[in-house]
């Protein structure tokens, strides 16, 4: 049976980085998570896939053998079982253990591990990423917003420690506190989470009664976001210690909150300044006058129109546009004007307009016009 393979199950390249690969299993593992999808076997099935990637790749040991190795080199033998040199004993005994247990201890202090180096009893919470949309006038004003989000919150019984009495939980005796075993595979070395303590280094032997040994309980967090005014599309917003809650004695993670600003019916935003079309007559074209639109500030805007505007046109209207951050400056709004010819004139309406066509002279009051048959006229006489 062919294996998945763990880079294709957390959907990452295999260059990826490690913080890549750590983002993608929290977002994984929350989509797949089996209290958000009780009863369901697939995402369970799922769910349990990510985590089996996420313990190999996290790891950099694991990550190396399995870049190399495949699934093989976590399999009974390591490495297709047997001896990975071809039939080669390397084993030269002594009272040291013999060669494989030197090259372990030299692999393992190359790698950054050390046999003595203990795990970290006080474990920081995971970070938590909120999307949050808000319309462009919320982006103008700034607001503030409440938040809903499942979460965790530290177990008040037994203070996040998962025992019983509520004590620091004592060292592991199968790992001696380093939170990880090392096996022994042929010529390799390769490390991996201690099954008894869950890589905590630490032995619940009788567990909270409340949080069942795991030193926090879920909850679902409701927090107020201050939005300020002038955000853009796609800010992210650090909260320290709104994420999921640490245990024994570790810092709370931290909540992040991605902006989305929502598209406007009239208006497109480009940093602090608007843009938007707008129709006018033809009379307002060739006149001059005044057009109302409502400003992103919530009030009434007059636009002024100079006689002989043109379609395409830009009319900029200084500090009109969106606020900036920290600032008590505005953007500009730039108005792109569209002269709309008029449809379904009346008989009176036909008769104005071929009276003032029979008395216009192209010369004067179409200058465009007149350059431009000049030009064809020129191209025939050619």
């Amino acid at each position: 049976m062919t294996e998945k393979d763990y880079y294709e199950i957390l959907e990452v390249s295999k260059n990826a980085s490690g913080e890549e690969i750590k983002k993608s299993f929290r977002r994984l593992a929350m989509q797949y998570h089996p209290d958000r999808n009780p009863g369901d076997k697939v995402a369970e099935a799922k769910f349990k896939e990510i985590n089996e990637a996420y313990e190999v790749l996290k790891d950099e040991q694991k990550r190396a053998a399995y870049d190399r190795y495949g699934h093989q080199a976590f399999a009974a033998g390591g490495m297709g079982g047997g001896n990975p040199f071809g039939g080669f004993n390397f084993d030269f005994g002594g009272a040291a253990g013999g060669f494989a247990d030197i090259f372990s201890e030299v692999f393992s202090e190359f790698m950054g591990g050390g046999r003595g180096r203990k795990q970290s009893y006080a474990q920081r919470g995971q970070d938590i990423r909120y999307n949050l949309s808000i319309s462009l006038e919320e982006a103008f004003s700034g607001i503030e917003k409440e938040i809903k989000f499942p979460s965790t919150q530290t177990c008040e019984t037994c203070h996040g420690h998962g025992t019983k009495d509520g004590k620091e939980a004592p060292v592991c005796p199968h790992c001696n506190g380093t939170g990880k075993i090392r096996l022994q595979q042929g010529f390799f070395v390769v490390e991996q989470s201690c099954p008894q303590c869950k890589g905590t280094g630490h032995l619940v032997k009788e567990a909270c009664p409340d949080c069942k040994g795991k030193g926090f309980i879920n909850q679902e967090k409701i927090i107020k976001v201050k939005i300020p005014a002038g955000i853009e599309d796609g800010t992210r917003m650090r909260i320290e210690g709104a994420g999921e809650a640490g245990t024994r004695g570790g810092a709370n993670g931290d909540l992040y909150v991605f902006i989305t600003v929502k598209e406007h019916k009239l208006y497109e935003r480009d940093g602090a300044n608007l843009y938007t079309r707008i129709p006018i007559s033809m009379c307002c074209a060739a006149l001059g006058g005044q057009i109302e639109i409502p400003s992103i500030d919530g009030s009434k805007l007059d636009v002024e129109i100079k006689p002989g505007s043109q379609s395409d046109q830009v009319v900029k209207v200084k500090g009109q546009g969106m606020t900036m951050v920290r600032s008590e400056k505005r953007g500009d709004l730039f108005v792109k004007l569209r002269v709309e010819t008029p449809v379904n004139l009346s008989a009176r309406q036909k008769e104005l307009l071929e009276e003032f066509r029979s008395i216009s002279k192209e010369d004067s009051c179409q200058p465009e016009s007149k350059s431009f048959f000049d030009k064809i006229k020129d191209l025939f006489a050619a």
